[in-house]
């Protein structure tokens, strides 16, 4: 994918997160090493380059986290709302880096 098909992507995700300021929304955040997040709040902001969103902690509290629209782009965060997933995958898969690429082949041969 093209950096100028990405930037239009990534237009296209704050617009549409534009119009869910002030919803609550599931976030599921793939944090690296097999951790994945998951947590539930309200969408706060929408910036140029990312959002922010205030999750609800134990007893009542609250945190503010923010997420960059291409985590969302790369699928590394994942919206939904009442079960329905806000963005469908923008990567096909079997498309994603190092996925049967030549090179991971050859990583995994030697």
């Amino acid at each position: 994918m093209d950096l100028a098909k990405q930037a239009q992507i990534v237009d296209s995700i704050h617009d549409t997160l534009h119009d869910f300021v002030g919803q609550r929304l599931k976030v599921r955040a793939n944090m690296g090493r097999s951790k994945i997040v998951e947590s539930e709040g309200t969408l706060m902001q929408v910036h140029p380059q990312l959002f922010i969103m205030e999750v609800d902690r134990k007893r009542g509290r609250t945190a503010r986290q923010s997420y960059q629209y291409v985590d969302v782009l790369t699928g590394m965060v994942e919206l939904s709302q009442n079960g329905e997933p806000l963005f469908e995958p923008f990567v096909p898969e079997g498309d994603e880096p190092g996925v049967g690429s030549p090179l991971m082949e050859e990583r995994v041969l030697s």
